[in-house]
């Protein structure tokens, strides 16, 4: 059944956000100081979207997704921030009320995580136990919710197999290291999606896997979505797959949001020099080689930032003001493009030269 069935009522109400975040700032405890992992991020996540964060390693996406299912480690810490989730009642079909995910206790956050929203996480192997088969994993998470048991069980199982290309005989009673990668993944997908959550994170789902597994991997999620209709957040460093995937996409660079807007624009008229640089870093089957460039410099050290926009060491577009003021996430010409640098309007000059 789709969600389009089990939610009569919202549908159609496709810029409803189903989780808002506002204002979130992580983060770690390390030798020489705070890491600022995520800074003063504001984002939403619309109801049957796929957003799709990208950025360099370090840049807080990962962080982002795990502070969501509140799964940080003991050395982080949130100073700031609100998580706002949508609850929809799947019984009638109306919106429920909107929670504050940093505020749950201790039982309703077992309730959101799993129920609500589910993460998929990068190491598929080390996300199971290698002495439990599947099938008892998949017990274990569905008595950890309250969730149906037995044949019931197997069978909602095996039909989230099929959903996701596998032969649910061969891996319902299979160990995870007689599984390949490409095959543990999908099955992490499928444990995801057992009790059938709006909001589905994923984060790297590709990675160390061979080009065609990763084209199965994303014809899956493709299919996934079309049948259950669920949000997701695509966290990726792999602009290619997430042009494929994504309805939106979010620019993360030393913590912070710097641009968000659709697919097509973020691609095809970038504002945000970082993100063109990305696009531009990318090779493609049309690209000449010397139309390829790298991003000059590194990213910046987390715990003694430099001042202004934290880009400005690596912009050539950089200027006195960049230097020294921090420009915040405002709309562009396009109230749904929205970017952080004073000089987006030549960014996107340079761009499209």
């Amino acid at each position: 059944m789709t969600q389009a069935a089990i939610y009569p009522e919202v549908s159609h109400r496709a810029e409803i956000p189903i989780l808002s975040i506002r204002n979130l700032s992580i983060s770690y405890q390390a030798k020489r100081g705070w890491v600022q992992a995520v800074r003063n991020v504001n984002l939403d996540v619309r109801m049957g979207e796929a957003l799709a964060l990208i950025g360099e390693s370090g840049s807080g996406k990962t962080t982002l997704g795990l502070e969501i299912v509140r799964l940080l480690p003991s050395n982080a810490r949130v100073p700031q921030g609100e998580i706002l989730y949508q609850k929809i009642k799947k019984n009638s079909g109306g919106l429920g009320p909107t929670v504050d995910v940093m505020n749950l206790g201790t039982q309703a956050l077992r309730q959101f995580r799993w129920k609500e929203c589910a993460m998929v996480f990068q190491a598929a192997l080390n996300a199971f136990n290698p002495v439990l088969r599947v099938s008892d994993q998949f017990a274990d998470t569905a008595r950890a919710h309250g969730y149906k048991q037995g044949r019931e069980l197997e069978e909602r199982a095996k039909e989230l197999f099929h959903l996701v290309r596998l032969e649910p005989e061969r891996v319902w009673k299979a160990y995870p290291h007689e599984l390949s990668g490409g095959m543990r993944q999908r099955v992490l997908i499928a444990l995801g999606l057992l009790l059938e959550p709006q909001l589905l994170i994923l984060d790297e789902p590709t990675t160390a896997l061979d080009i065609l597994t990763q084209r199965n991997i994303m014809d899956v999620l493709k299919d996934l979505r079309t049948q259950l209709n669920f949000s997701m957040i695509f966290i990726s460093h792999d602009l290619s797959l997430a042009a494929e995937l994504a309805d939106r996409v979010a620019t993360m660079y030393a913590g912070r949001v710097v641009e968000v807007s659709d697919v097509y624009t973020t691609f095809k008229h970038p504002h945000h020099p970082y993100t063109i640089g990305l696009i531009k870093a990318v090779p493609t089957l049309t690209t000449h080689k010397d139309n390829i460039s790298s991003i000059p410099g590194s990213p910046p050290d987390l715990i003694n930032m430099p001042a202004g926009c934290k880009f400005h060491p690596r912009c050539p577009l950089a200027d006195d003001r960049c230097r020294h003021e921090e420009p915040n996430l405002e709309p562009t010409t396009n109230p749904d493009h929205l970017v952080a640098c004073w000089k987006w309007k030549t960014a996107r000059l340079d761009m499209t030269a």
